[in-house]
């Protein structure tokens, strides 16, 4: 029995796409809460608990991206044919956040605020076009034989729009309870006060997709509905519910590190959820890993390049936030 390529490439590809989302989410949440602190000190405090580790985060993104191009290049023709436009909207919303984190620390104090302003714009257009593009993607793509099928706004529809708001919801309330484990202070207690309708908000997003997505598709209906399929899932919904009553539970207390757990775990949860609901297909609703993959040959020879660097960059990741681990003082310099 060979070894199926097409699986492992998948894996792979999820899990980069799912540490993106993990560790680029709170940076980019933390744009969307700079209208929440209006003191200078605490935006800088802000910036400052991700100055070391937030460009190395976007190595996922660039990983995931390769990966589909090299193990499933029909995939990724459609894919972003079929979604070129919000992609796009969310690199310049990342162009525009990557440059104002760097510029806002040399900017004179009178032109600060413009580059105050183009993180929080650069932080919400990304966001709010991933989400698009991740709804666009989960409410299928239309495919004719091996190419997209669509026009180029096809994206535009309530599934999508929803969606968007949604990652956008989940990413702020990632920045907040990053922010709650990383500062102490008026910062701090500000941070667990935005937390709170910020996590009803994501458990309402989570609600309503979870009831609308087997809705519209009869296939995901099937997939969580069906008996054995129920009973091996229903852990899912169960610890969705179990991490949100913990997350609101430490935000009762004197919360540091659980809010920002059971957020990551509400995360995951999610993210799960759909890879369950879209397995095997990597262009839903019409196209398999398999039917999209490279050859065999192709998929080894990127695979054993992919298998060498994969340890390197969760090493580097896992060792980049382990030393700039604890709070971050508000008079903490940029460097």
């Amino acid at each position: 029995m060979g070894i199926d390529t097409s699986v492992i490439w998948a894996v792979i590809i999820y899990f980069s796409v799912f540490m993106y989302v993990l560790l680029d989410g709170f940076d980019l949440g933390i744009g969307m809460l700079f209208p929440f602190a209006r003191d200078k000190r605490d935006r800088d405090t802000m910036m400052n608990t991700v100055a070391p580790v937030w460009d190395g985060n976007e190595t996922w993104l660039v990983l995931g991206g390769e990966g589909l191009l090299a193990a499933f290049p029909v995939a990724y023709s459609i894919i972003l044919s079929g979604l070129y436009l919000p992609l796009i909207f969310m690199l310049i919303g990342l162009v525009f956040r990557g440059v104002a984190f760097e510029f806002r620390f040399k900017a004179r104090e009178s032109g600060r605020h413009l580059w105050d302003k183009a993180f929080i714009g650069g932080s919400v257009t990304a966001s709010f076009f991933q989400g698009v593009s991740l709804g666009a993607f989960l409410d299928g793509i239309a495919v004719s034989g091996r190419s997209y099928a669509g026009g180029p706004l096809d994206w535009i529809a309530p599934f999508p729009l929803l969606a968007g708001f949604g990652v956008m919801i989940a990413y702020t309330l990632l920045g907040s309870t990053w922010l709650i484990m990383k500062t102490e202070g008026d910062l701090h207690r500000r941070m667990v006060q935005v937390a709170r309708p910020f996590a009803l908000l994501m458990l309402g997003a989570i609600v309503v997709v979870s009831i609308w997505t087997p809705l519209r598709d009869p296939h995901v209906a099937d997939r969580w509905f069906t008996f054995p399929n129920i009973v091996f899932l229903a852990p899912v919904p169960v610890l969705v519910l179990l991490f949100m009553a913990v997350l609101l539970r430490s935000l009762k207390r004197d919360p540091h590190r659980w809010p920002f757990v059971a957020s990551l775990a509400l995360i995951f949860l999610g993210y799960s959820g759909m890879a369950i609901s879209i397995w095997p297909h990597i262009v839903p609703p019409a196209i398999t890993i398999w039917e999209a993959s490279s050859p065999p040959s192709s998929q080894g020879f990127a695979l054993v390049g992919t298998l060498f660097i994969l340890p390197i960059i969760l090493m580097y990741t896992v060792w980049s936030y382990w030393v700039f681990r604890g709070k971050v003082k508000a008079d903490a310099g940029y460097h």
